[in-house]
């Protein structure tokens, strides 16, 4: 089986203003991408067009929502028929502050992958257990729950990249060990082997959320199954582009 290609996300989530993205786009074209890496960016969704539009390199674009129909009165939401319509192929679901600011259920971020995939999109699908469930011997029931939801599904895992991102870990400046980071990725290769496929436990990509920066990122990609990471506060900065490069 072919090797799993590296896979890093930008989400940007609610910054930036016009001026600031243009600096971001300016200094990942000037990067000149890298084609040993899946490099893709979720900017806010005004500027989804335009930073589709000024990207190079083969950098791709996602949204950092979708709803779970393609049109309807729903005000505010977006659905993954408008991303097809400006051209747009992946969308990150399931993100923690979706389901811990905004409530969202596994059964709903289940049915909004489940649609996507429907409508030809590509899904990062987030997973991560809070500060309490780990301390409580509970990371593995949670991330488990978190993934049978879709697994209930039969959704299509070779247009799903999972990223684990441990909640504890996200925006505040604690990271998960390299250790603590491969015993979870390991633990979801197994729930994959176990209730998919072992084709599918070796496929799938499972990259890793949680305050990385550029100095942790190169320890975090030799463990063998972190197949890359999904970024934060990082990647509105120049150092994203040493956490593109980290397997170099």
């Amino acid at each position: 089986m072919a090797a799993r290609k590296f896979f890093v996300g930008g989400n940007w989530k609610m910054n930036g203003d016009k001026a600031t993205i243009d600096g971001i786009v300016g200094f990942l074209n000037a990067s000149n991408g890298n084609p040993n890496v899946d490099i893709v960016v979720a900017p806010p969704a005004p500027y989804l067009a335009s930073v589709k539009a000024a990207l190079q390199h083969n950098i791709k674009v996602a949204a950092q929502n979708a709803y779970k129909v393609p049109k309807g009165a729903f005000t505010g939401e977006i659905s993954p028929a408008m991303l097809k319509d400006l051209g747009l192929e992946w969308v990150i679901l399931g993100h923690s502050e979706r389901r811990h600011v905004f409530g969202e259920t596994d059964a709903l971020i289940a049915d909004k992958t489940v649609h996507a995939l429907e409508s030809g999109l590509q899904v990062v699908f987030c997973i991560g257990e809070k500060l309490e469930e780990r301390e409580a011997g509970k990371t593995k029931e949670v991330n488990f729950r978190q993934l049978q939801a879709i697994v209930d599904k039969k959704v299509d895992f070779s247009k799903i990249v999972i990223a684990y991102e441990p909640v504890w870990a996200i925006g505040t400046g604690k990271t998960a060990s390299p250790e603590q980071a491969q015993e979870v990725h390991a633990w979801i290769r197994e729930f994959l082997k176990e209730k998919v496929s072992d084709a599918v436990s070796a496929s799938t990509r499972v990259i890793y959320g949680g305050s990385v920066t550029a100095d942790n990122a190169a320890e975090l990609a030799k463990k063998p199954d972190i197949d890359g990471f999904l970024v934060g506060g990082a990647s509105l900065k120049p150092d994203f582009v040493k956490i593109i490069n980290a397997r170099n």
